[in-house]
């Protein structure tokens, strides 16, 4: 049975100032996986190294995750997109009233979106656009 198109169709970017690289150590194991989805889980299905993931998701949401690393400038955009549906216990689709779907879309945007900000926060430790990264920063070659 096809359960049709996902209901949440979820799309972030926030560009963070640092390697790509130095972003991908960030989604490089499970554990940082649960502590940014506690209420999935997730199983690779395309390592892209430091391009990024892509995940099928099970759990409280059925469908596919993906975090795309992208060079740009002195920084990597970080793209994040959600495909999925809510699920019930044993995975079946839940069938949400749109009042629902509109919070649940509300509340995985800001998850989203305190993941990518929390990640900025701590990588950039204070790095601005445009300085040069200190010397033994990742990517620097030091």
């Amino acid at each position: 049975m096809n359960p049709g198109p996902p209901v949440l169709d979820l799309v972030d970017e926030t560009f963070i100032a640092v390697p790509p690289g130095t972003l991908a150590a960030a989604f490089a194991g499970p554990a940082s996986w649960r502590r940014y989805w506690p209420d999935l889980v997730l199983e690779v299905y395309t390592d892209r190294g430091d391009k990024g993931l892509r995940w099928t998701v099970t759990g409280a949401l059925v469908g596919t995750m993906e975090v795309w690393l992208e060079p740009v400038l002195d920084g990597t955009v970080l793209h994040y997109f959600l495909r999925a549906t809510p699920a019930g216990p044993g995975g079946a689709v839940r069938e949400l009233r749109p009042r629902e779907l509109r919070r649940e879309f509300d509340r995985r945007a800001r998850a989203a979106k305190d993941v990518a900000l929390g990640l900025k926060e701590i990588l950039e430790d204070g790095r601005a656009p445009g300085v040069p990264p200190r010397h033994g920063e990742p990517g620097t070659g030091d």
